[in-house]
């Protein structure tokens, strides 16, 4: 079972060696990320267990804290000292901690995906309702697309979206504030 590390713990007494590694997907990890982190998604954590260094603790970081207690518990067996950052980055950022920014997306990708699928949906389902009861075949569309990138892995949308001026990396990848406080060996 791993145990939790509080961001003020972390803040006054940070581990002299930690594998810090970010479980959010890549878009998630490049609009903020705890300085030092890496990022090895929690779908590809059991097939990337010899990313994870055996002779230092490894501190799990997330959005909020759920998905790295997951992982946490997928890496139970792995013999490894595991701790999650409680709050996950959210709470890093509501304590004035820096992060490294490196896209101008605010959303991740899955999360405006979502969007897109229940936007077309809402609005198809309304003209059905409201208009001309064929628009239910805009539902079925959002539905099909939805149930192929399930099925596949591979998502339209999400291509799409990737390309919007708004998911673009940034020029340089820099800390959003000055970075403060020890820098952590690897």
């Amino acid at each position: 079972m791993a145990r939790f590390i509080t961001i003020s713990q972390f803040r006054d007494n940070p581990p002299l060696q930690a594998q810090l590694v970010d479980v959010r997907s890549p878009s998630e990890f490049a609009a903020g990320h705890v300085p030092g982190a890496v990022n090895i998604p929690m779908d590809q954590m059991e097939s990337r267990l010899q990313d994870l260094r055996s002779d230092i603790p490894v501190v799990l970081i997330c959005q909020a804290g759920k998905r790295a207690c997951m992982t946490a518990d997928l890496l139970d067996s792995s013999q490894r000292e595991i701790a999650v950052l409680e709050g996950g980055t959210k709470a890093w950022r509501q304590a004035g901690l820096p992060l490294v920014c490196c896209t101008r997306a605010r959303w991740s990708l899955e999360r405006q995906v979502r969007l897109m699928a229940g936007l077309l949906v809402l609005t198809s389902s309304l003209l059905a309702i409201t208009m001309n009861h064929w628009w239910v075949l805009l539902c079925g569309f959002a539905g099909l697309g939805l149930t192929f990138a399930g099925l596949t892995d591979i998502c339209p949308t999400g291509m799409l979206l990737e390309k919007m001026p708004w998911n673009k990396k940034a020029v340089s990848c820099k800390p959003a504030f000055p970075v403060a406080g020890p820098v952590q060996d690897r």
